[in-house]
């Protein structure tokens, strides 16, 4: 009489959620990266004007108590607590659009038509991003500079790139 042995498929679970693992995992390094980048950018140009963690306190006090004039954003005296808060805010943001890239890039590694137009995703997203800002949040942006704003999102999203391009070296963009 023959037995037959029968292979369970646990590999390949185990392979497809370490798979999945991976992807979580390198978008929150990446947001993480972009997180820091851009904070420090801002730490650094606050240390410059003599305000330290001037510009999360500016952030987190519009974030988190709504209706504040210009004047009042303007001469507002730095709040750790709130430095804090927004820090926290701003770094949960940042993961959550690493993982949505991670996702995204993994998808493109998969099917290299996508590439492209999740290379244009993410141009429309940072315009959309100043449009948004410009509209919704005019008296921020003068109380910060927006080129300031504009170069530190620049430099957090190069940082971001630059991660995920060091981890997918053989993702290919073709239009």
């Amino acid at each position: 009489m023959a037995v037959q042995v029968s292979i369970t498929s646990a590999p390949a679970i185990a392979s497809r959620s370490s798979d999945i693992s991976k992807v979580y995992r390198e978008g929150i390094v990446a947001g993480v990266i972009g997180a820091a980048v851009i904070a420090l950018w801002f730490f650094v140009l606050d240390i410059f004007s003599g305000r330290p963690f001037y510009t999360p306190s500016v952030l987190g006090t519009a974030l988190f108590r709504r209706g504040m004039e210009l004047g009042q954003l303007q001469t507002l005296p730095v709040s750790f607590e709130t430095v804090l808060f927004y820090t926290w805010v701003h770094g949960m943001v940042f993961c959550v659009i690493g993982g949505v890239a991670a996702k995204l890039l993994d998808l493109a590694e998969q099917n290299l038509s996508l590439g492209f137009g999740i290379l244009l995703f993410f141009v429309i997203f940072e315009f959309g991003f100043f449009v948004m800002a410009f509209i919704f949040a005019e008296p921020i942006l003068q109380a910060l500079a927006w080129p300031a704003v504009l170069l530190g999102n620049l430099l957090a999203a190069t940082g971001m790139a630059f991660y995920f391009w060091r981890h997918h070296p053989n993702l290919k963009i073709r239009p």
